[in-house]
């Protein structure tokens, strides 16, 4: 290149620079703009609950509960308790409910009273295999179930052979009925007795069994002097209160519906009364005074649970086989209930037919006046019973004599061998028969 044509492109290039400035120093300055804010990071989404898989995941969350209609000829009706959790059966018991209330079926089989094993012949006790097969279903979660006849037993749970019919037909019906929850009472078996005799000659009971809280067995019933139980007393036809006394059924008919009507209602309190009798119109059926059942069972609910005590349950009653040399015949009946010993009655006849007791209390005895005695006997041999009733035992008892007296109970002087005597003697022979 020709050193002239150099020159000329270097004054090009000059010119063109200062153009360049020029024009940027005419311009605005930029303004600095601010870095933009952070936008927070969205919260994570809770995460969705997960759906119920279950067999069970059509049916809501919570406690599930049914019962027999009736009692099945052995004196029982099952109840089943069922808990569902997330679409899960999580819990369930199999129970059983007696026709005269009291214990649950699995707590009078721990307690050696059902013994299915030794006089049936059974692989294992009663509750034991009821537990199998609670187990069983909470394992499976489903209610279908092979049974090999028509009594509902199955070859599908091993270690069980009583028929479980009853238990699955329970749980369906309970899911079918929806959800109740659990009840305001303590489970258990509750008892409460009249004070006295009153002029019918009865002393009204009544037994509860309280499953889930709510109140699944009542018997309401009184005994006799004599150790007689009215409801099967009445059933065996020895009351006659249609026959007798024109009533629209017989007693123990009418004491059922109340009781069914104390089950439906749920509350000792839900009662209205027509007359100072204890006369009621809530219930359809029934003539009779109610008021003694609701109280009673209102006073039983009060007290709490008992425990199950050693003895047969029923009316006992026995007897001294001849007159005393003070004209006197002795005799004692009890009432059994759970196990318990919940009513004594010591007395005895002469042989006018005079009940000692009610001869003493109409002022014909006399043992304070006539032989300086610390109490009439009536008074002391009330001591004696309660006495028994508080031991429950008729071996706990110790004399100072042969003539049988003791120091072990207060207020008590005169001799009280002849009564444990009789009290051994009417357990021995067992609850009455009708």
């Amino acid at each position: 290149m020709k050193k002239g044509s150099v020159v000329i492109m270097v004054l090009a290039l000059a010119l063109i620079s200062l153009f360049v400035i020029g024009c940027a120093k005419e311009e605005a300055p930029a303004v600095q703009q601010a870095a933009p804010a952070a936008q927070a990071a969205p919260a994570p989404a809770a995460p969705a609950k997960a759906e119920s898989t279950g067999n069970f995941a059509d049916y809501a969350d919570g406690v599930y509960f049914a019962m027999e209609d009736g009692f099945a000829s052995s004196g029982w009706k099952y109840a089943v308790t069922v808990v569902v959790e997330d679409g899960k059966l999580v819990d369930v018991d199999w129970n059983g409910i007696n026709v005269s209330a009291g214990a649950l079926k699995k707590a009078v089989d721990k307690a050696g009273r059902y013994n299915m094993v030794k006089f049936g012949g059974a692989q294992a006790e009663w509750y034991e295999q009821a537990e199998k097969t609670e187990a069983y279903l909470l394992e499976t979660q489903d209610l279908e179930i092979n049974y090999t006849d028509d009594r509902g037993h199955t070859d599908e749970i091993a270690g069980v052979s009583i028929h479980v019919v009853e238990m699955y037909d329970l749980v369906a019906k309970a899911l079918e009925a929806g959800p109740v929850g659990v009840g305001p009472y303590q489970d258990g078996s509750y008892f409460a007795i009249a004070d006295s005799y009153p002029s019918s000659g009865w002393k009204e009971y009544v037994s509860l069994t309280v499953l889930n809280g709510r109140i699944a067995g009542v018997n309401w019933s009184a005994v006799n002097k004599k150790g007689d139980d009215k409801k099967p007393y009445d059933k065996a036809g020895n009351y006659n209160m249609v026959k007798f006394g024109g009533a629209q059924d017989e007693w123990y008919v009418q004491a059922e519906r109340a009781e069914a009507y104390l089950m439906e209602v749920q509350d000792t309190n839900a009662i209205t009364y027509k007359d100072e009798d204890g006369h009621t119109d809530d219930i359809a059926g029934v003539s009779i005074h109610v008021d003694a059942l609701f109280d009673l069972a209102a006073e039983a609910l009060e007290a709490g649970p008992v425990e199950l005590g050693p003895f047969a349950d029923g009316g006992y009653y026995a007897s001294e086989d001849a007159f005393s040399s003070s004209g006197w015949k002795g005799y004692v009946s009890l009432l059994v209930k759970d196990g318990n010993i919940e009513n004594v009655y010591w007395s005895a006849v002469n042989e006018a037919g005079d009940d000692k007791k009610a001869f003493d209390m109409a002022g014909n005895y006399q043992m304070v006046a006539r032989g300086g005695a610390i109490d009439e006997w009536y008074v002391q041999a009330q001591r004696a019973e309660d006495y028994l009733l508080q031991t429950q035992d008729p071996s706990a008892i110790s004399y100072k004599d042969d003539n049988g007296h003791t120091d072990d109970i207060a207020g008590v002087t005169i001799h009280v061998n002849d009564f444990y005597a009789l009290v051994e003697k009417a357990l021995a022979n067992g609850p009455k028969e009708y």
